[in-house]
């Protein structure tokens, strides 16, 4: 187990005693503007913690629906909603980008030409799939924090 030494769990404590969980407690996500952004937002939030801000998680988020499929005997239109985010984690203090990335989701939903059951099957997509993207971008900002405590 001595070649193992220099491992660690992600969610650990390091040397210094801190973990990552206290830097990321100490990373601010700005307001968004539109659903699935503050959705991503909100997840990201609940799963971070608060201390006092010393990095601020600034995000470009854009959306799209394509069409994949149809099946016109039964009304049935296979489609994807993809949600890419594009982030920079800003070092407040010096205004610095310090780790910076793309993330993205795909998530597949039917829509059967019922108003009420295509727009759930819509908002559900977009929730799962701002789930994802939260709990990636938490994940590279962790692995950030692992190797650069802040």
């Amino acid at each position: 187990m001595t070649g193992c030494a220099s491992y660690r769990p992600l969610y650990g404590k390091g040397p210094s005693g801190e973990g990552v969980t206290s830097s990321l407690a100490a990373v601010s996500v700005p307001e968004q503007h539109t659903r699935s952004a503050q959705l991503v937002r909100n997840e990201l939030l609940g799963s971070m913690g608060s201390a006092p801000v010393k990095f601020a998680l600034k995000m470009v988020v854009t959306e799209k629906t394509i069409d994949v499929s149809t099946l016109s005997a039964s009304n049935l239109h296979r489609k994807r909603f993809n949600l890419t985010v594009h982030y920079e984690l800003v070092n407040i203090s010096s205004g610095a980008v310090a780790s910076s990335g793309d993330s993205f989701s795909n998530v597949s939903f039917d829509t059967v030409r019922q108003p009420v059951a295509d727009l759930q099957a819509a908002n559900s997509a977009m929730e799962r799939a701002s789930q994802e993207v939260g709990q990636d971008l938490r994940q590279r900002v962790a692995a950030y924090f692992a190797d650069h405590p802040a």
